[in-house]
């Protein structure tokens, strides 16, 4: 990999946008931002001055011709993700984007395809894998310190479609192609088999508009998940809440123990509230809490972590922690949760 790793920013007023910028700023001297290509018409409103005389494109054909480029932060809408990314994997750039990166699994198969072919490193923003609560929930899960593992429930319930206006193309179906499961709730989705080591197996849904803000793409809704080996999976979340907050956790059981998890409590990076068996007459009982973190960035400490993965993958040629498969099999999940609604049936899947 050269040093510094010469980075295009392609989307630049993203949601996201300026988060990964500044968390990028953790990697001066590894990574120089080199090229602009704006995407969303043309916006620049959250572009910082010091990039302001970078040079710019207006396509990814004219950033491949012109630009002088390793690799790319694609940030763009799921109408667009896709086929930039092709583009790119094709041309031999390396490949950091946004989740979901597009509404539907098949849009990723020809992003697979490229991704494989021309060997490019890829991530992708789930960065809850990085987070240090859900890999010790991994490690109790993969050494079956649940015992039998029963059921996982998760919710995520933020911010109402008003506090960002029904007009964002967020809620616009023929740019987004879906509403929270596939813009928040696909970070569960995700993080679930990441976190037990098991595939789904079976999805029934029911999505709708539960709020009180019209809008033609789903706020919210509850989707049970059937897990290989006999678990149930349940996740409840939506576009709910009037005003900007954000309402995040977890509870795992098994036979064994059960442990709660509050990814984002105040003045903490996470609790896990753990609660195991008795043998003789003390009771496992412990609170595990991770310190706050005060990196700047979008994710904190996770974002830095995906990002230096994703550097160490370009320097040596591993997978991330996110792969292009792993991301296709989320939006899989997704599909299966939209169809289930729309029909009122269980889906029967191997995910």
């Amino acid at each position: 990999m050269p040093e510094p790793l010469r980075l295009a920013i392609v989307g630049v007023d993203h949601p996201h946008g300026a988060h990964w910028r500044q968390t990028l700023e953790n990697f001066e001297e590894a990574v120089q931002i080199v090229a602009l290509l704006p995407g969303y018409e043309g916006a620049l409103a959250s572009l910082e001055e010091r990039f302001a005389s970078l040079p710019r494109f207006a396509t990814v054909d004219e950033l491949l011709k012109r630009g002088d480029f390793d690799a790319a932060l694609v940030a763009l809408p799921n109408n667009e993700g896709p086929a930039a990314v092709i583009q790119l994997a094709e041309a031999g750039k390396h490949v950091l984007c946004e989740k979901p990166l597009g509404a539907r699994a098949t849009e990723l198969d020809a992003v697979v395809t490229a991704v494989r072919k021309r060997r490019v490193a890829f991530q992708s923003g789930y960065m809850w894998r990085y987070d240090d609560c859900a890999n010790r929930l991994r490690a109790m899960c993969a050494e079956s310190r649940f015992g039998k593992l029963i059921s996982v429930e998760m919710t995520f319930v933020t911010s109402d479609v008003a506090r960002r206006g029904p007009g964002h193309y967020l809620f616009d179906p023929k740019v987004s192609g879906g509403g929270f499961l596939n813009w928040l709730g696909c970070h569960h989705l995700d993080l679930l088999p990441f976190v037990t080591g098991r595939r789904i197996v079976g999805v029934t849904a029911r999505l709708g508009v539960f709020g009180g803000t019209p809008t033609p793409v789903e706020d919210g809704g509850t989707v049970i998940l059937d897990l290989e080996g006999g678990a149930i999976a349940t996740f409840t979340g939506g576009y709910w809440l009037p005003r900007w907050a954000g309402e995040n956790r977890w509870s795992v059981r098994g036979t064994q123990r059960w442990v709660d998890w509050f990814p984002t409590r105040a003045g903490t990076s996470g609790v896990l509230e753990i609660h195991g068996p008795q043998p003789q007459w003390h009771a496992m009982e412990e609170t595990f809490v991770v310190g706050a973190d005060s990196t700047r960035g979008y994710g904190g400490a996770r974002g830095v972590a995906l990002i230096a993965d994703w550097l160490d993958a370009i320097r040596n040629g591993h997978d991330c922690g996110n792969t292009v498969e792993s991301s296709r099999a989320t939006l899989a999940v997704i599909d299966a949760a939209y169809e289930s609604s729309r029909t009122g049936r269980r889906i029967d899947c191997r995910i």
